[in-house]
């Protein structure tokens, strides 16, 4: 079995997810891909509200509905606490020692990879899948990783940029995947609270 890991805040979804999803697992012949929704990302916690993480589960789980061999994982939710991927990958190893696991993360994430907890037994752990658009320079990841480069189109979409559009009441439509769209609707995310 061959398991692609993509892992997030994932607030919201958005196309540019699925499509480095999408794309790397018709490029590596990967079984699956698990888009893995951070219970509490390390990174961000403090800096900016995060959007709970069972609302964030429930638009990935929407936007990857009808997408095969795409699948949303909720291991770090249902481990509890901050979320650490090399916990993920452990978890995810021990329970098919068999699979061989590829991480997947964008080519902005490959110089602050050695700050991760445990960064030193990532590479053991999983193949490196670094995700870059047309253009941008191939920075090397760290010594000792398998790395795969996937050069997708260039998607200028961000997290951010969606939470400020809802907020104006611009329309997110084919940003967000439909059923991620319905999730926000639904549960009036991202809305301006005033």
């Amino acid at each position: 079995m061959r398991i692609g890991v993509l892992g997030g805040t994932f607030d919201p979804v958005h196309v540019a997810h699925l499509v480095a999803a999408a794309d790397a697992r018709h490029a590596l012949v990967l079984d699956r891909v698990l888009l893995v929704v951070a219970n509490i990302p390390w990174q961000k916690a403090g800096r900016r509200d995060i959007t709970p993480a069972e609302d964030r589960y429930a638009m990935v789980a929407a936007a990857v509905e009808d997408i095969d061999g795409l699948e949303p994982s909720r291991l770090e939710i249902d481990r509890g606490g901050p979320s650490y991927t090399v916990d993920t990958l452990q978890e995810l190893h021990a329970a098919d020692r068999d699979a061989e696991l590829f991480l997947i993360v964008g080519g902005d994430v490959v110089r602050e990879l050695s700050t991760w907890a445990r960064a030193d037994a990532l590479p053991d752990l999983a193949q490196l899948v670094v995700v870059d658009r047309p253009g941008e320079s191939w920075m090397e990841p760290p010594a000792r990783f398998r790395a795969h480069r996937l050069e997708i189109p260039a998607l200028e979409i961000s997290g951010t940029d969606i939470r400020r559009r809802v907020r104006a009441g611009f329309p997110i439509d084919f940003l967000v995947p439909p059923g991620a769209v319905r999730v926000i609707r639904e549960r009036g995310l991202y809305a301006d609270p005033g």
